[in-house]
């Protein structure tokens, strides 16, 4: 369920930026489907509008975070 899928995320998340990773924001998308829906994802026949979104948007971020961290580097490390 989402409640589920966000705290695997958030878990996720966190783990990694405890060991020095840098997360973008909106960073991680998934997908849990219609309410008392039985479909997979990989059944559907195309990615759903608010699933792609949310996919442009967190590697729209994610380009953005590493364009700012190569022209101006990451303040703990370059000064």
């Amino acid at each position: 369920n989402e409640d589920g899928a966000h705290h695997c995320q958030a878990e996720c998340f966190q783990a990694l930026n405890d060991v020095g990773f840098t997360i973008p924001a909106n960073g991680g998308v998934y997908w849990v489907g219609e309410a008392m829906q039985e479909v997979n994802y990989v059944d559907l026949p195309a990615t759903p509008e608010k699933v792609s979104g949310a996919i442009e948007m967190a590697a729209s971020n994610a380009a953005h975070l590493a364009g700012l961290l190569k022209d101006r580097g990451y303040l703990g490390v370059s000064g």
